[in-house]
């Protein structure tokens, strides 16, 4: 039995967001890796999850691949109110797969937001302040996409 019911949990309660972009798989990450950067965002992170699977196991699958996003002044408050657990969840992902050739999705959820509904966050009050900050600059950048 889980603790929470995933039934209940909205997509607003994650921060999910998504869109598509109409280009090329390699064109998408190179847009969501600049409107992120541009968006106060650093990449310490990537990688493909696709080209991983398809060499290791011949998994088949299409182009997939994670940017992992991070604002450094915001994950610092955020490892602090949490007492250093919130890095369990870190980077914050913006994942790119190809749904078909040309059309790519873009999708991100907080892990701020869900670092909270999972009861990571041992001060409400800063946590909150960090997912509303994070939420303007996720805000700003898939605008921008």
């Amino acid at each position: 039995m889980l603790p929470i019911d995933p039934s209940q949990i909205s997509p607003e309660d994650i921060g999910e967001q998504q869109t598509t972009l109409e280009m090329d798989h390699e064109e998408a990450i190179e847009h969501v890796r600049e409107v992120f950067t541009d968006a106060g965002f650093g990449v310490p992170v990537e990688f493909s999850p696709s080209e991983m699977l398809n060499e290791k196991i011949d998994a088949g699958r299409d182009p997939y691949y994670v940017l992992g996003a991070c604002n450094p002044e915001v994950a610092d408050r955020a490892l602090d109110a949490t007492d250093n657990k919130l890095g369990a969840l870190m980077a914050c992902n913006v994942v790119i797969w190809e749904e078909e050739p040309g059309l790519q999705r873009v999708y991100h959820v907080s892990i701020m937001r869900i670092a909270r509904l999972i009861g990571m966050s041992v001060d409400d009050d800063a946590m909150e302040d960090i997912i509303a900050d994070t939420g303007e600059l996720v805000d700003d950048a898939f605008a921008n996409l």
